[in-house]
């Protein structure tokens, strides 16, 4: 009888400390709310969204689209048209839209295409590739100088 106190006190601790140890944030998760303020702040757009078909992004399952993450620029005053590309060899291979952007240099890394149309220019990324957000700055410049190119 003395030992059911004991193993019931064990049990009630355990639980108590499994539940507060299953609150705590991964580092991961951590970074990438890190990640995706920095960018709010400097003017980005961060947002998951359904990876769109001619992006190539494999699907998560058969039926279901992978979520990737789709930073953005909204450019007010801009008047652009309709462009989508892949990136490939880390190049731009147009889609949908004006050729010129063909083999235009990518050098930022874990960028799966590019969008732009009417005044917002985004790029859908591989987050992961970039946890401590050294890139952002060069995103953002790219995402600019692709509006006014």
């Amino acid at each position: 009888m003395e030992n059911t106190g004991i193993w019931v006190a064990v049990i009630v601790i355990v639980f108590v400390l499994g539940s507060v140890l299953g609150l705590k944030v991964s580092p991961r998760e951590k970074a990438l709310g890190i990640m995706r303020d920095k960018a709010r702040k400097m003017g980005l757009h961060p947002r998951l969204v359904a990876a769109p078909e001619w992006t190539r992004i494999p699907m998560a399952t058969e039926k279901r689209a992978s979520m990737v993450a789709y930073y953005s620029v909204l450019l007010p005053e801009a008047r652009l048209s309709l462009m989508r590309a892949r990136v490939e060899d880390q190049k731009l291979k147009t889609v949908q839209g004006d050729e010129k952007f063909n083999d235009f240099p990518i050098a930022l890394k874990g960028i799966y295409a590019i969008d732009m149309q009417a005044n917002c220019v985004g790029l859908y990324w591989q987050e992961e590739s970039d946890l401590k957000a050294e890139q952002l700055d060069d995103m953002k410049a790219l995402l600019i100088h692709l509006a006014e190119f």
